[in-house]
Protein backbone atom coordinates (compact mmCIF):
# COMPACT_ATOMS: atom_id res chain seq x y z
CA UNK A 1 0.00 0.00 0.00
CA UNK A 2 2.52 2.27 1.08
CA UNK A 3 4.56 1.94 -2.43
CA UNK A 4 1.03 2.46 -4.25
CA UNK A 5 0.97 5.54 -2.24
CA UNK A 6 4.79 6.47 -3.30
CA UNK A 7 3.80 5.75 -6.90
CA UNK A 8 0.72 7.97 -7.37
CA UNK A 9 3.21 10.75 -5.31
CA UNK A 10 5.79 10.62 -7.75
CA UNK A 11 3.06 10.70 -11.03
CA UNK A 12 1.59 13.73 -9.33
CA UNK A 13 4.94 15.19 -8.94
CA UNK A 14 5.87 14.55 -12.66
CA UNK A 15 2.79 15.64 -13.86
CA UNK A 16 2.99 19.13 -12.22
CA UNK A 17 7.01 20.11 -13.15
CA UNK A 18 5.63 19.09 -16.86
CA UNK A 19 2.51 21.58 -16.46
CA UNK A 20 4.68 24.04 -15.14
CA UNK A 21 7.19 23.69 -17.84
CA UNK A 22 4.93 23.27 -20.62
CA UNK A 23 3.12 26.60 -18.50
CA UNK A 24 6.48 28.32 -19.05
CA UNK A 25 6.92 27.51 -22.39
CA UNK A 26 3.16 29.24 -23.69
CA UNK A 27 4.38 32.22 -21.76
CA UNK A 28 7.54 32.82 -23.20
CA UNK A 29 6.13 31.92 -27.04
CA UNK A 30 3.10 34.09 -26.88
CA UNK A 31 5.66 36.99 -25.10
CA UNK A 32 8.06 36.49 -27.62
CA UNK A 33 5.06 36.48 -30.26
CA UNK A 34 3.51 39.33 -28.89
CA UNK A 35 6.77 41.76 -28.10
CA UNK A 36 6.47 44.77 -30.29
CA UNK A 37 8.67 45.26 -34.10
CA UNK A 38 9.09 48.36 -33.31
CA UNK A 39 9.44 50.38 -30.04
CA UNK A 40 9.35 54.36 -29.64
CA UNK A 41 12.72 55.66 -29.01
CA UNK A 42 12.40 59.01 -27.68
CA UNK A 43 15.80 60.62 -28.00
CA UNK A 44 15.48 59.58 -31.69
CA UNK A 45 11.92 60.77 -32.33
CA UNK A 46 10.73 57.62 -33.90
CA UNK A 47 9.85 54.06 -33.76
CA UNK A 48 12.83 51.87 -33.90
CA UNK A 49 12.77 48.30 -35.49
CA UNK A 50 14.11 46.59 -32.46
CA UNK A 51 15.14 42.89 -34.19
CA UNK A 52 18.25 44.66 -35.52
CA UNK A 53 21.03 45.36 -33.57
CA UNK A 54 23.07 47.94 -36.09
CA UNK A 55 21.48 51.31 -37.01
CA UNK A 56 22.65 54.15 -39.22
CA UNK A 57 21.67 57.50 -40.87
CA UNK A 58 22.27 58.83 -44.57
CA UNK A 59 22.90 62.70 -45.37
CA UNK A 60 23.76 65.59 -48.15
CA UNK A 61 23.53 69.18 -48.06
CA UNK A 62 19.87 68.69 -47.12
CA UNK A 63 21.58 68.67 -43.31
CA UNK A 64 23.28 71.46 -43.60
CA UNK A 65 26.81 71.65 -41.35
CA UNK A 66 26.72 68.38 -39.16
CA UNK A 67 28.60 68.20 -35.75
CA UNK A 68 29.22 64.41 -36.06
CA UNK A 69 31.25 63.89 -32.75
CA UNK A 70 28.02 64.78 -31.25
CA UNK A 71 25.99 62.21 -33.30
CA UNK A 72 28.67 59.35 -32.76
CA UNK A 73 28.17 60.48 -28.93
CA UNK A 74 24.26 59.94 -28.88
CA UNK A 75 22.77 56.75 -27.38
CA UNK A 76 19.27 56.16 -26.30
CA UNK A 77 19.19 52.70 -24.29
CA UNK A 78 21.12 50.16 -26.58
CA UNK A 79 20.87 52.11 -29.89
CA UNK A 80 23.62 54.40 -30.94
CA UNK A 81 24.20 55.73 -34.98
CA UNK A 82 26.66 52.91 -36.08
CA UNK A 83 27.35 54.24 -39.91
CA UNK A 84 26.68 56.54 -42.19
CA UNK A 85 25.61 57.26 -45.76
CA UNK A 86 26.40 60.10 -47.41
CA UNK A 87 25.47 61.96 -50.93
CA UNK A 88 28.30 62.39 -52.73
CA UNK A 89 27.42 63.15 -56.52
CA UNK A 90 24.76 63.56 -58.60
CA UNK A 91 24.11 63.09 -62.51
CA UNK A 92 26.99 63.87 -64.77
CA UNK A 93 28.67 66.23 -63.19
CA UNK A 94 27.15 67.57 -59.59
CA UNK A 95 28.94 66.99 -56.35
CA UNK A 96 27.01 67.81 -53.40
CA UNK A 97 27.79 70.52 -51.43
CA UNK A 98 28.27 68.71 -48.26
CA UNK A 99 30.19 65.96 -49.42
CA UNK A 100 33.68 67.01 -48.83
CA UNK A 101 33.27 67.83 -44.99
CA UNK A 102 30.74 65.29 -44.23
CA UNK A 103 32.82 62.72 -45.29
CA UNK A 104 36.13 63.95 -43.60
CA UNK A 105 34.44 64.64 -40.34
CA UNK A 106 32.89 61.31 -40.37
CA UNK A 107 35.94 59.53 -40.55
CA UNK A 108 36.98 61.72 -38.26
CA UNK A 109 34.82 60.45 -35.77
CA UNK A 110 35.52 57.02 -36.36
CA UNK A 111 31.71 56.16 -37.82
CA UNK A 112 32.03 53.68 -41.06
CA UNK A 113 30.99 56.12 -44.06
CA UNK A 114 29.75 55.06 -47.45
CA UNK A 115 29.03 57.50 -50.33
CA UNK A 116 26.44 57.21 -52.91
CA UNK A 117 25.24 58.74 -56.26
CA UNK A 118 22.14 60.48 -57.06
CA UNK A 119 21.36 58.87 -60.45
CA UNK A 120 19.36 60.39 -63.07
CA UNK A 121 18.26 57.91 -65.41
CA UNK A 122 18.21 60.15 -68.36
CA UNK A 123 21.59 60.25 -68.92
CA UNK A 124 24.98 58.48 -69.73
CA UNK A 125 25.40 55.78 -66.93
CA UNK A 126 29.21 55.49 -67.94
CA UNK A 127 29.40 59.47 -67.48
CA UNK A 128 27.68 59.73 -63.94
CA UNK A 129 30.17 57.13 -63.02
CA UNK A 130 33.16 58.94 -64.28
CA UNK A 131 31.08 61.34 -61.83
CA UNK A 132 31.50 59.21 -58.76
CA UNK A 133 34.99 58.14 -59.66
CA UNK A 134 36.60 61.69 -59.96
CA UNK A 135 35.50 62.74 -56.64
CA UNK A 136 35.09 59.61 -54.19
CA UNK A 137 38.18 57.82 -52.65
CA UNK A 138 37.56 54.56 -50.66
CA UNK A 139 39.61 53.66 -47.73
CA UNK A 140 39.67 50.84 -45.50
CA UNK A 141 36.88 50.42 -43.26
CA UNK A 142 34.71 52.34 -45.79
CA UNK A 143 31.13 50.86 -47.32
CA UNK A 144 31.35 50.20 -50.86
CA UNK A 145 29.61 52.98 -53.06
CA UNK A 146 25.68 53.13 -53.44
CA UNK A 147 23.70 53.61 -56.60
CA UNK A 148 20.98 55.60 -55.45
CA UNK A 149 18.24 55.42 -58.24
CA UNK A 150 14.46 55.99 -57.65
CA UNK A 151 13.30 58.16 -60.43
CA UNK A 152 12.77 57.09 -64.34
CA UNK A 153 13.55 60.94 -65.67
CA UNK A 154 11.60 59.55 -68.55
CA UNK A 155 13.70 56.98 -69.58
CA UNK A 156 12.47 53.56 -70.98
CA UNK A 157 12.76 50.30 -69.08
CA UNK A 158 15.71 48.78 -70.97
CA UNK A 159 17.24 52.68 -71.16
CA UNK A 160 17.20 52.56 -66.96
CA UNK A 161 18.29 49.27 -66.73
CA UNK A 162 21.21 49.22 -69.28
CA UNK A 163 22.54 52.89 -68.02
CA UNK A 164 22.25 51.38 -64.35
CA UNK A 165 24.27 48.17 -65.48
CA UNK A 166 27.02 50.65 -67.13
CA UNK A 167 27.50 52.08 -63.75
CA UNK A 168 28.01 49.83 -61.95
CA UNK A 169 30.10 47.74 -63.91
CA UNK A 170 32.09 50.38 -63.93
CA UNK A 171 32.63 51.24 -60.23
CA UNK A 172 32.82 47.09 -59.46
CA UNK A 173 36.35 47.88 -62.01
CA UNK A 174 37.58 50.78 -60.28
CA UNK A 175 36.99 50.08 -56.53
CA UNK A 176 37.27 46.30 -56.25
CA UNK A 177 34.13 45.94 -54.54
CA UNK A 178 30.31 45.03 -55.39
CA UNK A 179 28.35 48.18 -55.09
CA UNK A 180 25.22 48.53 -53.35
CA UNK A 181 21.86 49.40 -55.06
CA UNK A 182 19.89 52.25 -53.04
CA UNK A 183 16.05 52.07 -54.05
CA UNK A 184 12.44 51.79 -52.71
CA UNK A 185 9.98 49.25 -52.93
CA UNK A 186 7.90 49.87 -55.98
CA UNK A 187 10.56 51.11 -58.21
CA UNK A 188 12.47 47.90 -57.87
CA UNK A 189 10.20 45.32 -58.61
CA UNK A 190 8.73 47.65 -61.62
CA UNK A 191 12.34 48.61 -63.24
CA UNK A 192 15.01 46.09 -61.82
CA UNK A 193 13.93 43.16 -60.69
CA UNK A 194 15.32 40.22 -62.40
CA UNK A 195 18.18 42.33 -63.65
CA UNK A 196 20.34 42.85 -60.85
CA UNK A 197 19.25 40.78 -57.66
CA UNK A 198 22.82 39.91 -57.35
CA UNK A 199 23.55 43.68 -56.68
CA UNK A 200 23.38 44.06 -52.58
CA UNK A 201 19.94 45.93 -51.71
CA UNK A 202 19.54 48.99 -49.39
CA UNK A 203 15.40 49.18 -49.46
CA UNK A 204 13.32 52.28 -48.99
CA UNK A 205 10.53 50.80 -47.10
CA UNK A 206 8.57 52.95 -44.36
CA UNK A 207 5.36 52.10 -42.38
CA UNK A 208 6.83 48.60 -42.32
CA UNK A 209 6.30 46.97 -39.30
CA UNK A 210 9.68 44.11 -38.85
CA UNK A 211 11.11 44.38 -42.59
CA UNK A 212 10.39 45.61 -45.74
CA UNK A 213 8.14 44.52 -48.34
CA UNK A 214 10.05 42.45 -50.62
CA UNK A 215 10.82 38.99 -51.52
CA UNK A 216 14.48 39.28 -51.89
CA UNK A 217 16.75 39.12 -50.13
CA UNK A 218 17.94 42.52 -48.71
CA UNK A 219 21.25 44.57 -46.81
CA UNK A 220 19.92 47.81 -45.64
CA UNK A 221 16.41 49.17 -44.61
CA UNK A 222 15.53 52.93 -44.52
CA UNK A 223 12.46 52.75 -42.74
CA UNK A 224 12.02 56.58 -41.49
CA UNK A 225 13.06 59.50 -42.91
CA UNK A 226 11.79 61.99 -40.01
CA UNK A 227 14.41 60.90 -37.26
CA UNK A 228 16.44 63.20 -35.00
CA UNK A 229 20.26 63.25 -34.13
CA UNK A 230 21.99 65.02 -32.13
CA UNK A 231 24.60 67.38 -34.51
CA UNK A 232 22.14 67.82 -36.90
CA UNK A 233 19.52 70.37 -37.27
CA UNK A 234 17.12 68.61 -39.81
CA UNK A 235 15.20 65.18 -40.29
CA UNK A 236 17.06 62.62 -40.98
CA UNK A 237 16.65 59.27 -42.46
CA UNK A 238 16.82 55.88 -40.26
CA UNK A 239 18.54 52.99 -41.73
CA UNK A 240 19.06 49.13 -40.08
CA UNK A 241 21.64 47.33 -41.27
CA UNK A 242 20.30 43.18 -41.85
CA UNK A 243 23.13 40.87 -39.81
CA UNK A 244 24.83 41.24 -37.16
CA UNK A 245 28.44 42.85 -36.15
CA UNK A 246 30.94 40.07 -37.95
CA UNK A 247 28.39 40.94 -41.29
CA UNK A 248 28.91 44.56 -41.09
CA UNK A 249 32.95 44.28 -40.89
CA UNK A 250 33.10 41.65 -43.28
CA UNK A 251 30.77 44.17 -45.45
CA UNK A 252 33.51 47.16 -45.85
CA UNK A 253 36.56 47.54 -48.15
CA UNK A 254 39.51 45.89 -47.04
Amino acid sequence: MAKKKTTVFKIIAISVIYLSAAAAAIYLITNYLNQPSFVRYPAFGIPVPVNYNIHGIDVSHHQAAINWDDVVAMQDKNIKIGFTFIKATEGLGNVDVSYRRNWLKAKEANIPRGAYHFFICSKSGKAQAENFIQTVTLEKGDMPPVLDIEQTNGASVADIQQRAKDWLVMIEKQYKVKPVIYTNVDFYQNFLAGKFDDYPLWVAHYLAQDKPRIKRKWLFWQYNEAGHVNGINAYVDFNAFNGDSTDFKNLLVK
